[in-house]
């Protein structure tokens, strides 16, 4: 398992928003990830896409695995092809550490 990967308590880190900056140059280093939205709105965000749908209910099941672990939870729309994973840190009303290492750790589920 990647280092980056590792499961961490979030409990015991102190979170904040990211600055713009920040956010910009994570998302470079991140697959397909986009930032949508702003203000208390703005969350980062990706389209995942399948060949059927038991393909994407897996995908959304092992996506909900790893957000009870990690305690953490996006928000989804899952269609017969496809699933929008939308990531953002409410209580601290924006993009922090947390939600690009959630966004690492679904990216890790496909090939």
């Amino acid at each position: 398992m990647s280092q980056d990967l590792k499961q961490k308590d979030w409990s015991a880190q102190a979170r904040r928003a990211l600055t713009a900056t920040e956010t910009v140059a994570a998302l470079a280093q991140l697959d397909g990830w986009r930032l949508q939205g702003d203000g208390a709105d703005v969350a980062i965000e990706k389209t995942y896409r399948f060949a059927n749908y038991y393909q994407t209910m897996a995908f959304v099941n092992a996506v909900a695995f790893i957000a009870h672990a990690e305690d953490h939870h996006p928000d989804l729309s899952v269609h017969y092809d496809r699933c929008v994973v939308r990531l953002s840190t409410h209580d601290v009303q924006g993009i922090s550490s947390t939600d690009l290492d959630c966004a690492k750790r679904f990216d890790a589920l496909r090939p």
